[in-house]
This record gives C-alpha cells, sequence and structure tokens, in this order.
C-alpha cells in the first residue's frame, strides 16, 4: 500500500482519522476511495498496537485510575442472535488505565466485560510498571479479584462508587443525571484517601468518543469487523499519548511520563512503526 499511496496522502488520512473523522468523509476530503483508507487505517493502527505493547514499559505511573467503556461491532446486544460469533460481534468493552499525573495510558484492552478479560487486562497493565502503584476503579466486581491475582499486596487500591439521580435533572433527554453521593472505599494496602478517584479516566472516555468515529455517540458509524475496532482503539491512543498535546500539561503524556523528549508529528508516528 506504501508504494501507491504517496506519504503526505497517507499522514492527511491518519491525520483525519485520529482526530474523529468518518471514513467517508475523508474520502470526500482527499478523493481516496474509502476502501483505500480503512486498509490503510487498519494497517496502521496494528502497527500501533505493535510499538506500544513494546514501549509502554517500564513506566514510573504511580496513580493509576481504571475503567471500561462501552461499544459494540456488527451490532448491539439485542440484536445477536445465538448462532452469532460473541467473540466477533455485539457489545465490546475497552478497558482504560490512566495515570493521573501524566495522563499517558500504559495500557488497554479490548473484549468482553467479564472475569476473564478483567483479568487479563490488569495482569498486562502489571507488566509495564516499575513502581508499587495506587489504583482507583468504579464498583465493577472483576476488579478486586483481578488486581489482587496480578499484584499480590504490592498495591494499594481503592474503590469508587458514584450514585446518580434516578430522574433527569438537565435540559435534555440525554443529559447527565444529578450526581447524588460518591462512596470511596480502601480494599487492598493503604490508598491515599484524597486520590481515589475515576475522574480523569471517565474524561479520558469523552476524548476516545471524540477521536474515535464509531464510538461517537449518536451517529451511524460502527465497526463491522473486530479488528477493525481494535485497530482504531490502537491508533487512537498511540496519538493520543505521543502525538497529541495535552492541554493542561503543555506537552504530551508521553513526554510528561519520560517515554518521548518531544512532540511528535503524524509523520513521526508512521516513520516509527514501519
Amino acid at each position: 500500500m506504501a508504494n501507491i499511496l504517496l506519504m503526505e496522502k497517507q499522514i492527511m488520512v491518519i491525520s483525519a482519522l485520529a482526530e474523529g473523522s468518518s471514513i467517508r468523509s475523508i474520502e470526500r476530503m482527499t478523493n481516496i476511495h474509502r476502501d483505500t483508507i480503512m486498509r490503510l487505517g487498519v494497517r496502521v493502527g496494528e502497527a500501533c498496537a505493535t510499538y506500544l505493547d513494546k514501549t509502554m514499559v517500564d513506566l514510573p505511573c504511580k496513580n493509576l485510575e481504571l475503567d471500561e467503556m462501552w461499544g459494540f461491532v456488527g451490532k448491539k446486544r439485542r440484536s445477536v442472535l445465538a448462532s452469532d460469533d460473541r467473540t466477533k460481534v455485539g457489545d465490546v468493552w475497552t478497558y482504560v488505565a490512566l495515570d493521573q499525573d501524566t495522563k499517558l495510558v500504559p495500557s488497554f484492552k479490548i473484549g468482553l466485560r467479564n472475569q476473564q478479560m478483567t483479568n487479563e487486562f490488569i495482569a498486562d497493565l502489571s507488566t509495564r510498571l516499575k513502581n508499587k502503584p495506587q489504583i482507583s476503579t468504579d464498583g465493577l466486581d472483576h476488579y478486586e479479584e483481578a488486581i489482587e491475582l496480578a499484584f499480590g499486596t504490592e498495591v494499594d487500591y481503592g474503590q469508587i462508587v458514584k450514585t446518580f439521580a434516578s430522574e433527569n435533572y438537565g435540559q435534555g433527554k440525554y443529559s447527565p443525571s444529578k450526581l447524588v453521593s460518591s462512596d470511596k472505599t480502601p480494599l487492598i494496602g493503604k490508598p491515599d484517601y484524597s486520590k481515589i478517584s475515576t475522574s480523569f479516566v471517565e474524561r479520558q472516555n469523552l476524548t476516545m468518543r471524540m477521536h474515535i468515529r464509531r464510538l461517537t455517540r449518536l451517529t451511524n458509524a460502527f465497526s463491522k469487523k473486530m479488528e477493525n475496532f481494535k485497530s482504531a482503539v490502537a491508533l487512537h491512543f498511540a496519538y493520543y499519548n505521543l502525538v497529541k498535546v495535552h492541554r493542561t500539561l503543555r506537552v504530551t503524556p508521553a513526554m510528561a511520563c519520560g517515554i518521548s523528549k518531544s512532540v511528535w508529528t503524524v509523520a513521526d508516528l508512521l516513520e516509527r512503526i514501519q
């Protein structure tokens, strides 16, 4: 594909994909066929996943927030048939770990929201850290067992459970409900009570939905294949960690964490993952 599509065009396409443009809108802007855009996105996304897997190791992250975000591939759960392969279609969840201090995403995992997938996610996260971390999660039952299996006693773990009003106090149908209470519970070790939070990682969910078109709410954009979904998510996190300057930090998360010494461009990203 690199012999067919000029590097300037590849940079244009990947930049647009990473910023949340749809494939058909990129086709109209660049006059590149949508199938070519799709193949390029999948190839680059897979290369990004490989690069992140090799790079996100021996990290100094100390305060991590974990969360999982819903999406779907092919069809939503209510439309899934008994004959469908649940590993390929239906609801899919993206587990995300976010460092409170550097805003780096050291690990993510895509699959069903069950104990096995949670165990795999936490096990992967544990291999990427060099410090004893503090971890915060929501009230998902699977986390405590997974964290204990992966970290043992070498972790401080706290859980925060937020309760929202049953009625919608916003102006519109999709406005958020009013927060009634948030209860923090230390579960393993001695976590800093003030740092038990999932606010940053929940904000990251919005960033994902804005930058990954197939995860944007109330659109007709969605993945038809699991590999396309995984590639889009991997591209996003490579772009987020290495290219996108965080507004508060004024550097990329990779720079804040010491992985990179400068802000990358999309051209730099494509060059390094080849």
